[in-house]
């Protein structure tokens, strides 16, 4: 039992939240003017209809007196006529109908007070009805005035809200543009510096130790290339030395030494070709 109280809780609950947001107060104030306007017109209709009932016994009352005066006549008249039986009865009936006339004249005291209040009750709320329609439209106007002030501030909102996110863009785009400005300059940095000269070779550490053994081979031989051109042109010069006798010649064996120490750097100029020469 309490379960289904709280789910009918609930559901009133939502309801009344739905409701809140889909009702507008202008068309409820005037609902409730339409309902005033109809609460007036119905004490109004009373107020017709007690007039109409008194009206009615007033003619009632009107009918009843001509009808006792009709009676009174007739009474003279028998009299005259010496039937003072007849003149008794009509004046009977007369007396009969001046109780009716009593009756009414009651019942018409009773509608004229109702009438009275009720179209006193009929001033009275003509009155509040019309306070409540001027109440009424300034509370619309207010309300107009409070809804559009209201939208006015989202938009305004709205619009700070799209700034603030443009700003915030716009930082993070100085940022950005930063953060490159600084990779480029530290990337000049390290060009100029030669630690990027070769960003494209080959990082492997043993490729690297092969390539400078490598070059280290070749480096050997080219100098034990040398080494052998020098040794086959100094005996050369040392049997050339003795035949001439002079010293002019000796003096040639180092020149042909030097010719040979000219020509071999030559060799240098062309990697891979001392083998052959």
């Amino acid at each position: 039992m309490s379960v289904l109280k709280r789910l009918t809780g609930i559901v009133q609950a939502k309801a009344n939240k739905a409701l809140d947001r889909i009702e507008d107060p202008r068309e409820t104030l005037d609902l409730s003017y339409e309902k005033q306007l109809e609460q007036l017109q119905q004490v109004r209709k009373g107020v017709a209809d007690v007039a109409t009932a008194r009206k009615r016994i007033e003619l009632q009352a009107q009918q009843l007196q001509q009808a006792a005066a009709k009676l009174q006549d007739q009474a003279r008249q028998a009299l005259g006529q010496n039937r003072e039986d007849l003149a008794r009865e009509l004046l009977a009936r007369r007396a009969a109908l001046g109780s009716q006339l009593e009756s009414l004249k009651g019942q018409h005291d009773q509608l004229v007070a109702q009438q009275e209040r009720l179209v006193a009750t009929t001033q009275a709320l003509q009155a509040r009805v019309e306070a409540f329609r001027t109440q009424k439209e300034t509370l619309k106007a207010s309300y107009t005035a409070a809804q559009a002030q209201t939208k006015i501030g989202e938009a305004v909102a709205g619009i700070s809200e799209s700034m603030s996110d443009t700003g915030l863009a716009m930082e993070r785009a100085q940022d950005k543009i930063a953060q490159m400005q600084a990779r480029a300059s530290a990337v000049d940095e390290l060009l100029a510096s030669g630690a990027l000269t070769d960003l494209s070779g080959s990082s492997d550490p043993i490729q690297a130790e092969l390539d400078k053994a490598q070059q280290s081979g070749q480096v050997e031989l080219e100098l034990a290339q040398l080494k052998s051109q020098l040794g086959t042109a100094t005996p050369t010069a040392a049997i050339a030395a003795p035949a001439s006798g002079e010293a002019g010649a000796e003096a040639e064996g180092p020149v042909d030494g030097e010719t040979v120490e000219e020509e071999a750097p030559k060799d240098l100029f062309t990697l891979g070709d001392g083998g052959g020469s």
